[in-house]
Protein backbone atom coordinates (compact mmCIF):
# COMPACT_ATOMS: atom_id res chain seq x y z
CA UNK A 1 0.00 0.00 0.00
CA UNK A 2 1.47 3.34 -1.00
CA UNK A 3 1.57 6.07 1.60
CA UNK A 4 -1.77 7.86 1.18
CA UNK A 5 -2.10 11.49 0.25
CA UNK A 6 -3.92 12.72 3.31
CA UNK A 7 -4.94 15.94 1.61
CA UNK A 8 -7.92 14.04 0.22
CA UNK A 9 -10.44 11.63 1.72
CA UNK A 10 -9.82 8.55 -0.41
CA UNK A 11 -8.35 6.71 2.58
CA UNK A 12 -11.55 7.09 4.61
CA UNK A 13 -13.60 3.93 4.97
CA UNK A 14 -13.27 0.38 6.24
CA UNK A 15 -10.30 -1.99 6.38
CA UNK A 16 -11.33 -5.60 6.92
CA UNK A 17 -9.86 -9.09 7.24
CA UNK A 18 -11.20 -12.49 8.22
CA UNK A 19 -9.96 -14.15 11.41
CA UNK A 20 -10.76 -17.37 13.24
CA UNK A 21 -13.10 -15.47 15.55
CA UNK A 22 -14.87 -13.39 12.92
CA UNK A 23 -14.47 -10.46 10.52
CA UNK A 24 -12.10 -7.89 12.06
CA UNK A 25 -12.39 -4.30 10.88
CA UNK A 26 -10.99 -0.82 11.38
CA UNK A 27 -13.09 2.19 10.38
CA UNK A 28 -11.42 5.53 9.51
CA UNK A 29 -13.45 8.75 9.69
CA UNK A 30 -12.63 12.45 10.02
CA UNK A 31 -12.24 13.68 13.60
CA UNK A 32 -13.27 17.07 14.94
CA UNK A 33 -9.87 18.76 14.73
CA UNK A 34 -8.17 19.49 11.36
CA UNK A 35 -5.85 16.73 10.05
CA UNK A 36 -7.00 14.27 12.70
CA UNK A 37 -8.80 10.99 12.17
CA UNK A 38 -10.99 8.76 14.27
CA UNK A 39 -10.16 5.04 14.30
CA UNK A 40 -12.68 2.45 15.48
CA UNK A 41 -11.96 -1.27 15.81
CA UNK A 42 -14.18 -4.31 16.26
CA UNK A 43 -14.47 -8.02 15.48
CA UNK A 44 -17.73 -9.12 13.88
CA UNK A 45 -18.70 -12.65 15.04
CA UNK A 46 -20.46 -15.07 12.70
CA UNK A 47 -23.67 -14.36 14.57
CA UNK A 48 -24.62 -11.23 16.44
CA UNK A 49 -23.43 -7.63 16.22
CA UNK A 50 -19.93 -6.21 16.53
CA UNK A 51 -19.00 -4.12 19.56
CA UNK A 52 -16.40 -1.37 19.11
CA UNK A 53 -13.51 -2.17 21.46
CA UNK A 54 -11.04 0.52 20.32
CA UNK A 55 -11.98 4.16 19.64
CA UNK A 56 -9.17 6.69 19.29
CA UNK A 57 -8.12 9.86 17.44
CA UNK A 58 -4.77 10.06 15.58
CA UNK A 59 -2.96 12.60 13.44
CA UNK A 60 -2.02 12.16 9.76
CA UNK A 61 1.43 10.71 10.46
CA UNK A 62 0.06 8.07 12.80
CA UNK A 63 -2.65 7.19 10.30
CA UNK A 64 -0.04 6.59 7.60
CA UNK A 65 1.74 4.18 9.92
CA UNK A 66 -1.55 2.42 10.71
CA UNK A 67 -2.41 2.02 7.02
CA UNK A 68 0.94 0.39 6.28
CA UNK A 69 0.54 -1.92 9.29
CA UNK A 70 -2.97 -2.96 8.21
CA UNK A 71 -1.74 -3.70 4.71
CA UNK A 72 0.97 -6.00 6.06
CA UNK A 73 -1.62 -7.76 8.22
CA UNK A 74 -3.88 -8.52 5.25
CA UNK A 75 -6.65 -5.96 5.75
CA UNK A 76 -8.62 -5.13 2.59
CA UNK A 77 -9.98 -1.64 1.95
CA UNK A 78 -13.72 -1.13 1.58
CA UNK A 79 -15.33 1.94 0.01
CA UNK A 80 -16.60 4.64 2.32
CA UNK A 81 -20.19 4.05 3.32
CA UNK A 82 -19.88 0.28 3.54
CA UNK A 83 -21.45 -1.47 6.49
CA UNK A 84 -19.00 -2.03 9.37
CA UNK A 85 -19.23 -5.78 8.90
CA UNK A 86 -19.65 -8.19 6.02
CA UNK A 87 -22.92 -9.98 5.62
CA UNK A 88 -22.14 -12.92 7.90
CA UNK A 89 -24.99 -15.03 6.59
CA UNK A 90 -23.88 -14.59 2.96
CA UNK A 91 -20.25 -15.35 3.84
CA UNK A 92 -21.18 -18.47 5.74
CA UNK A 93 -23.42 -19.71 2.92
CA UNK A 94 -20.72 -19.63 0.24
CA UNK A 95 -18.81 -22.78 1.13
CA UNK A 96 -21.86 -25.06 1.49
CA UNK A 97 -23.15 -23.70 -1.82
CA UNK A 98 -19.80 -24.37 -3.48
CA UNK A 99 -19.63 -27.90 -2.08
CA UNK A 100 -23.09 -28.68 -3.51
CA UNK A 101 -22.18 -27.24 -6.91
CA UNK A 102 -18.84 -29.05 -7.04
CA UNK A 103 -20.44 -32.36 -6.04
CA UNK A 104 -23.11 -31.94 -8.71
CA UNK A 105 -20.43 -31.22 -11.33
CA UNK A 106 -18.48 -34.35 -10.37
CA UNK A 107 -21.62 -36.50 -10.60
CA UNK A 108 -22.59 -35.01 -13.96
CA UNK A 109 -19.12 -35.31 -15.56
CA UNK A 110 -19.36 -39.02 -16.55
CA UNK A 111 -22.85 -38.56 -17.99
CA UNK A 112 -21.78 -35.50 -20.00
CA UNK A 113 -18.76 -37.33 -21.44
CA UNK A 114 -20.98 -40.21 -22.60
CA UNK A 115 -23.57 -37.90 -24.14
CA UNK A 116 -21.07 -35.70 -26.00
CA UNK A 117 -19.67 -36.94 -29.27
CA UNK A 118 -15.91 -36.72 -29.96
CA UNK A 119 -16.28 -33.88 -32.47
CA UNK A 120 -19.17 -32.04 -30.94
CA UNK A 121 -18.66 -28.28 -30.86
CA UNK A 122 -20.28 -25.55 -28.86
CA UNK A 123 -23.65 -24.11 -29.73
CA UNK A 124 -25.22 -20.98 -28.28
CA UNK A 125 -28.92 -20.45 -28.02
CA UNK A 126 -28.80 -17.10 -26.26
CA UNK A 127 -30.76 -14.40 -28.13
CA UNK A 128 -28.41 -12.10 -29.99
CA UNK A 129 -25.47 -14.47 -29.54
CA UNK A 130 -25.36 -16.70 -32.63
CA UNK A 131 -23.38 -19.91 -32.35
CA UNK A 132 -21.46 -21.58 -35.16
CA UNK A 133 -24.57 -23.13 -36.70
CA UNK A 134 -26.29 -19.78 -37.19
CA UNK A 135 -23.32 -17.88 -38.60
CA UNK A 136 -22.37 -20.36 -41.28
CA UNK A 137 -25.53 -19.78 -43.28
CA UNK A 138 -25.83 -17.54 -46.29
CA UNK A 139 -27.21 -14.54 -44.38
CA UNK A 140 -25.61 -11.23 -45.43
CA UNK A 141 -25.55 -9.86 -41.89
CA UNK A 142 -25.61 -11.09 -38.31
CA UNK A 143 -27.10 -9.20 -35.37
CA UNK A 144 -24.54 -8.47 -32.66
CA UNK A 145 -26.07 -6.62 -29.75
CA UNK A 146 -28.30 -4.14 -31.54
CA UNK A 147 -26.13 -3.78 -34.67
CA UNK A 148 -26.33 -5.71 -37.95
CA UNK A 149 -22.79 -6.65 -38.98
CA UNK A 150 -21.99 -7.79 -42.56
CA UNK A 151 -20.71 -11.35 -42.66
CA UNK A 152 -17.29 -12.23 -44.02
CA UNK A 153 -16.08 -15.11 -46.13
CA UNK A 154 -15.02 -17.29 -43.21
CA UNK A 155 -11.78 -19.22 -43.23
CA UNK A 156 -9.20 -20.65 -40.82
CA UNK A 157 -8.41 -17.25 -39.25
CA UNK A 158 -11.95 -16.70 -37.97
CA UNK A 159 -11.79 -16.80 -34.14
CA UNK A 160 -13.77 -19.40 -32.26
CA UNK A 161 -17.13 -18.25 -30.90
CA UNK A 162 -17.28 -18.02 -27.12
CA UNK A 163 -20.98 -18.69 -26.44
CA UNK A 164 -20.69 -17.28 -22.91
CA UNK A 165 -19.38 -13.92 -24.13
CA UNK A 166 -21.57 -11.06 -22.94
CA UNK A 167 -22.13 -8.17 -25.35
CA UNK A 168 -22.94 -5.25 -23.09
CA UNK A 169 -25.06 -2.40 -24.43
CA UNK A 170 -22.01 -0.14 -24.05
CA UNK A 171 -20.37 -2.08 -26.90
CA UNK A 172 -23.01 -1.07 -29.47
CA UNK A 173 -21.15 2.10 -30.50
CA UNK A 174 -17.95 0.13 -31.03
CA UNK A 175 -19.70 -2.46 -33.18
CA UNK A 176 -21.36 0.32 -35.18
CA UNK A 177 -17.93 1.87 -35.79
CA UNK A 178 -16.65 -1.47 -37.06
CA UNK A 179 -19.50 -1.61 -39.57
CA UNK A 180 -18.72 1.96 -40.66
CA UNK A 181 -15.02 1.11 -41.07
CA UNK A 182 -13.76 3.49 -38.40
CA UNK A 183 -10.28 2.97 -37.01
CA UNK A 184 -11.01 1.79 -33.46
CA UNK A 185 -8.57 1.94 -30.55
CA UNK A 186 -9.56 0.32 -27.26
CA UNK A 187 -7.73 1.47 -24.13
CA UNK A 188 -7.90 0.12 -20.60
CA UNK A 189 -6.10 -1.97 -18.01
CA UNK A 190 -4.71 -5.35 -18.94
CA UNK A 191 -7.35 -8.06 -18.85
CA UNK A 192 -10.25 -5.67 -19.45
CA UNK A 193 -11.30 -7.60 -22.59
CA UNK A 194 -10.12 -5.23 -25.31
CA UNK A 195 -8.87 -7.84 -27.76
CA UNK A 196 -11.56 -10.39 -26.94
CA UNK A 197 -14.31 -7.90 -27.85
CA UNK A 198 -12.96 -7.51 -31.38
CA UNK A 199 -12.37 -11.23 -31.76
CA UNK A 200 -15.88 -12.14 -30.65
CA UNK A 201 -17.45 -9.67 -33.10
CA UNK A 202 -15.29 -11.19 -35.85
CA UNK A 203 -16.17 -14.73 -34.74
CA UNK A 204 -19.89 -14.12 -35.06
CA UNK A 205 -19.56 -12.27 -38.36
CA UNK A 206 -17.07 -14.84 -39.79
CA UNK A 207 -14.17 -12.43 -40.42
CA UNK A 208 -10.56 -13.58 -40.20
CA UNK A 209 -8.38 -11.88 -37.57
CA UNK A 210 -4.62 -11.41 -37.35
CA UNK A 211 -2.84 -9.91 -34.36
CA UNK A 212 0.48 -8.10 -34.14
CA UNK A 213 1.77 -7.62 -30.61
CA UNK A 214 4.04 -4.64 -30.08
CA UNK A 215 6.05 -6.43 -27.39
CA UNK A 216 9.47 -5.18 -28.44
CA UNK A 217 10.11 -8.19 -30.69
CA UNK A 218 8.01 -6.98 -33.66
CA UNK A 219 10.11 -5.08 -36.22
CA UNK A 220 8.98 -2.83 -39.04
CA UNK A 221 9.95 -5.66 -41.42
CA UNK A 222 7.60 -8.05 -39.62
CA UNK A 223 4.88 -5.43 -39.83
CA UNK A 224 5.30 -4.05 -43.37
CA UNK A 225 7.43 -6.61 -45.21
CA UNK A 226 10.99 -7.49 -46.22
CA UNK A 227 13.15 -8.95 -48.99
CA UNK A 228 14.59 -12.42 -48.51
CA UNK A 229 16.54 -14.96 -50.55
CA UNK A 230 15.04 -18.41 -51.12
CA UNK A 231 16.52 -20.99 -53.49
CA UNK A 232 18.82 -18.41 -54.99
CA UNK A 233 15.88 -16.11 -55.78
CA UNK A 234 15.16 -12.77 -54.10
CA UNK A 235 11.57 -12.64 -52.89
CA UNK A 236 9.43 -10.04 -51.20
CA UNK A 237 7.50 -11.22 -48.13
CA UNK A 238 4.48 -9.16 -47.09
CA UNK A 239 4.28 -8.19 -43.44
CA UNK A 240 1.12 -8.47 -41.39
CA UNK A 241 -0.23 -5.05 -42.43
CA UNK A 242 -0.21 -5.48 -46.25
CA UNK A 243 -1.35 -9.10 -45.83
CA UNK A 244 -4.42 -8.00 -43.89
CA UNK A 245 -5.11 -5.17 -46.34
CA UNK A 246 -4.91 -7.41 -49.41
CA UNK A 247 -6.92 -10.32 -47.97
CA UNK A 248 -9.60 -8.33 -46.16
CA UNK A 249 -8.62 -9.47 -42.68
CA UNK A 250 -9.15 -7.64 -39.38
CA UNK A 251 -5.79 -6.51 -37.99
CA UNK A 252 -5.41 -5.93 -34.24
CA UNK A 253 -2.27 -4.02 -33.24
CA UNK A 254 -1.96 -5.03 -29.59
CA UNK A 255 -0.23 -2.70 -27.11
CA UNK A 256 0.30 -0.02 -29.72
CA UNK A 257 1.76 2.28 -27.05
CA UNK A 258 4.85 0.02 -27.10
CA UNK A 259 5.30 0.18 -30.91
CA UNK A 260 8.43 1.48 -32.63
CA UNK A 261 8.12 4.93 -34.33
CA UNK A 262 8.73 3.33 -37.75
CA UNK A 263 5.70 1.08 -37.26
CA UNK A 264 3.53 4.02 -36.21
CA UNK A 265 4.69 5.91 -39.32
CA UNK A 266 3.59 3.02 -41.54
CA UNK A 267 0.23 2.90 -39.78
CA UNK A 268 -0.41 6.61 -40.23
CA UNK A 269 -0.70 6.12 -43.99
CA UNK A 270 -3.64 3.74 -43.65
CA UNK A 271 -5.50 5.29 -40.73
CA UNK A 272 -8.01 7.01 -42.95
CA UNK A 273 -11.00 4.79 -43.79
CA UNK A 274 -9.68 4.09 -47.30
CA UNK A 275 -6.03 4.91 -46.70
CA UNK A 276 -3.40 3.15 -48.83
CA UNK A 277 -0.01 1.75 -47.95
CA UNK A 278 3.04 2.57 -50.09
CA UNK A 279 5.75 -0.10 -50.00
CA UNK A 280 8.82 2.04 -50.63
CA UNK A 281 11.12 -0.96 -50.35
CA UNK A 282 9.21 -2.61 -53.22
CA UNK A 283 9.45 0.18 -55.75
CA UNK A 284 6.68 2.28 -54.19
CA UNK A 285 4.04 -0.37 -54.79
CA UNK A 286 0.68 0.85 -53.51
CA UNK A 287 -1.50 -1.53 -51.50
CA UNK A 288 -5.20 -0.64 -51.57
CA UNK A 289 -7.36 -2.01 -48.75
CA UNK A 290 -9.87 -4.79 -49.37
CA UNK A 291 -13.42 -3.63 -48.51
CA UNK A 292 -13.53 -6.05 -45.57
CA UNK A 293 -10.22 -4.84 -44.07
CA UNK A 294 -10.52 -3.34 -40.58
CA UNK A 295 -7.82 -1.85 -38.40
CA UNK A 296 -7.84 -1.91 -34.59
CA UNK A 297 -5.41 -1.07 -31.82
CA UNK A 298 -5.29 -1.72 -28.08
CA UNK A 299 -3.32 0.22 -25.47
CA UNK A 300 -2.87 0.40 -21.71
CA UNK A 301 -1.48 3.89 -21.13
CA UNK A 302 -2.92 6.25 -23.77
CA UNK A 303 -5.23 9.23 -23.44
CA UNK A 304 -7.52 8.76 -20.46
CA UNK A 305 -5.22 5.96 -19.26
CA UNK A 306 -2.08 8.16 -19.28
CA UNK A 307 -2.27 8.56 -15.52
CA UNK A 308 -1.42 4.85 -15.22
CA UNK A 309 1.67 4.96 -17.45
CA UNK A 310 3.90 4.24 -14.46
CA UNK A 311 2.16 0.85 -14.16
CA UNK A 312 3.15 -0.05 -17.74
CA UNK A 313 6.90 0.52 -17.94
CA UNK A 314 8.09 1.17 -21.48
CA UNK A 315 4.82 2.59 -22.82
CA UNK A 316 5.38 5.47 -25.24
CA UNK A 317 3.66 8.83 -25.38
CA UNK A 318 1.38 9.32 -28.37
CA UNK A 319 0.68 12.73 -29.83
CA UNK A 320 -2.80 14.08 -30.38
CA UNK A 321 -2.42 14.10 -34.17
CA UNK A 322 -1.98 10.31 -34.12
CA UNK A 323 -4.77 9.71 -31.60
CA UNK A 324 -7.17 11.95 -33.55
CA UNK A 325 -7.06 9.46 -36.41
CA UNK A 326 -8.65 6.83 -34.16
CA UNK A 327 -12.03 6.44 -32.51
CA UNK A 328 -10.79 5.78 -28.95
CA UNK A 329 -12.89 3.90 -26.39
CA UNK A 330 -12.05 3.40 -22.73
CA UNK A 331 -12.94 -0.15 -21.68
CA UNK A 332 -13.29 -0.82 -17.99
CA UNK A 333 -13.66 -4.21 -16.38
CA UNK A 334 -17.09 -5.80 -16.38
CA UNK A 335 -19.43 -4.70 -13.62
CA UNK A 336 -20.11 -7.27 -10.87
CA UNK A 337 -23.56 -7.91 -12.33
CA UNK A 338 -22.13 -8.49 -15.82
CA UNK A 339 -19.35 -10.70 -14.50
CA UNK A 340 -21.89 -12.71 -12.52
CA UNK A 341 -23.73 -13.39 -15.78
CA UNK A 342 -20.48 -14.41 -17.51
CA UNK A 343 -19.68 -16.88 -14.74
CA UNK A 344 -23.16 -18.37 -14.98
CA UNK A 345 -23.02 -18.63 -18.79
CA UNK A 346 -19.52 -20.11 -18.87
CA UNK A 347 -19.76 -22.61 -16.01
CA UNK A 348 -23.44 -23.58 -16.17
CA UNK A 349 -25.10 -25.63 -14.82
CA UNK A 350 -22.75 -26.10 -11.86
CA UNK A 351 -22.08 -22.43 -11.13
CA UNK A 352 -24.95 -21.02 -9.09
CA UNK A 353 -25.94 -17.37 -8.77
CA UNK A 354 -24.93 -17.07 -5.07
CA UNK A 355 -21.48 -18.44 -5.89
CA UNK A 356 -21.11 -16.22 -8.97
CA UNK A 357 -22.21 -13.09 -7.11
CA UNK A 358 -19.60 -13.62 -4.41
CA UNK A 359 -16.80 -14.35 -6.89
CA UNK A 360 -17.66 -11.25 -8.93
CA UNK A 361 -17.53 -9.16 -5.74
CA UNK A 362 -14.05 -10.55 -4.94
CA UNK A 363 -12.83 -9.64 -8.44
CA UNK A 364 -14.26 -6.11 -8.08
CA UNK A 365 -12.45 -5.62 -4.75
CA UNK A 366 -9.16 -6.84 -6.23
CA UNK A 367 -9.52 -4.40 -9.13
CA UNK A 368 -10.29 -1.56 -6.75
CA UNK A 369 -7.08 -2.43 -4.87
CA UNK A 370 -5.18 -2.44 -8.19
CA UNK A 371 -6.57 1.00 -9.08
CA UNK A 372 -5.41 2.30 -5.67
CA UNK A 373 -2.00 0.70 -6.39
CA UNK A 374 -2.32 -1.55 -3.35
CA UNK A 375 -2.01 -4.45 -5.82
CA UNK A 376 0.62 -4.48 -8.55
CA UNK A 377 -1.27 -6.93 -10.78
CA UNK A 378 -4.70 -6.70 -12.36
CA UNK A 379 -7.47 -9.26 -11.90
CA UNK A 380 -8.85 -10.20 -15.30
CA UNK A 381 -12.09 -11.99 -16.09
CA UNK A 382 -9.93 -14.76 -17.57
CA UNK A 383 -8.22 -15.22 -14.21
CA UNK A 384 -11.57 -15.21 -12.39
CA UNK A 385 -13.00 -17.87 -14.71
CA UNK A 386 -9.91 -20.03 -14.31
CA UNK A 387 -10.16 -19.80 -10.53
CA UNK A 388 -13.89 -20.54 -10.54
CA UNK A 389 -13.49 -23.55 -12.84
CA UNK A 390 -10.74 -25.04 -10.68
CA UNK A 391 -12.75 -24.24 -7.56
CA UNK A 392 -15.71 -26.23 -8.84
CA UNK A 393 -13.39 -29.15 -9.50
CA UNK A 394 -11.70 -29.11 -6.10
CA UNK A 395 -14.44 -27.69 -3.90
CA UNK A 396 -11.74 -25.58 -2.19
CA UNK A 397 -11.30 -21.84 -2.98
CA UNK A 398 -7.87 -21.63 -1.33
CA UNK A 399 -6.50 -24.71 -3.09
CA UNK A 400 -7.84 -23.45 -6.43
CA UNK A 401 -6.39 -19.99 -5.88
CA UNK A 402 -2.86 -21.43 -5.69
CA UNK A 403 -2.29 -22.12 -9.41
CA UNK A 404 -5.01 -19.74 -10.65
CA UNK A 405 -4.01 -16.64 -8.65
CA UNK A 406 -1.30 -16.77 -5.99
CA UNK A 407 1.46 -18.34 -8.10
CA UNK A 408 1.02 -15.57 -10.69
CA UNK A 409 1.57 -12.62 -8.34
CA UNK A 410 4.10 -11.43 -5.78
CA UNK A 411 3.91 -12.73 -2.19
CA UNK A 412 2.70 -9.30 -1.05
CA UNK A 413 -0.11 -9.29 -3.62
CA UNK A 414 -1.03 -12.88 -2.72
CA UNK A 415 -1.38 -11.89 0.94
CA UNK A 416 -3.69 -9.01 0.11
CA UNK A 417 -5.80 -11.06 -2.30
CA UNK A 418 -6.06 -13.85 0.29
CA UNK A 419 -7.42 -11.28 2.75
CA UNK A 420 -10.01 -10.08 0.25
CA UNK A 421 -11.12 -13.65 -0.45
CA UNK A 422 -11.42 -14.46 3.25
CA UNK A 423 -13.47 -11.32 3.75
CA UNK A 424 -16.07 -12.72 1.34
CA UNK A 425 -15.80 -16.48 2.01
CA UNK A 426 -15.96 -18.01 5.46
CA UNK A 427 -13.62 -21.03 5.84
CA UNK A 428 -15.18 -24.48 5.64
CA UNK A 429 -15.86 -26.06 8.99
Amino acid sequence: MNAPDLTDDEHLGLYLRNTDTGAEWWRVTVADRPQTYRLEHAVQPAEGNAAVDIDLVVDAENLRAKLKKWHREGFAFEARGSAPQADAQQRAAFMPELQRAAAQKRRAAPRAAEARGPDEGYANTEPGHPGPASITNSAATVLIGEVAVPCGAGGPLVPRVNPAYLFSARFNDIVEDIVENKRVMLIGHTGAGKTSLIEQVAARARHGVVRSNMNGQTTVGDFVGFWTVKGGETLWVDGVLPTAMREGLWLIVDEIDFAEPSILAALTAVLEPHGRLTLKEKGNEVVAPHPAFRLFATANAVGAMSQFRHLYQGANLMNEAFLDRWRVYLLDYLSPAEETDVLLRTLAPHMTRPLATTLAAIAADCRAAFAREDLSSAFSTRRLLDWAELMLRTGDPERAAGPAIYAKVSPEDATLIRGIIRHHIAPAE
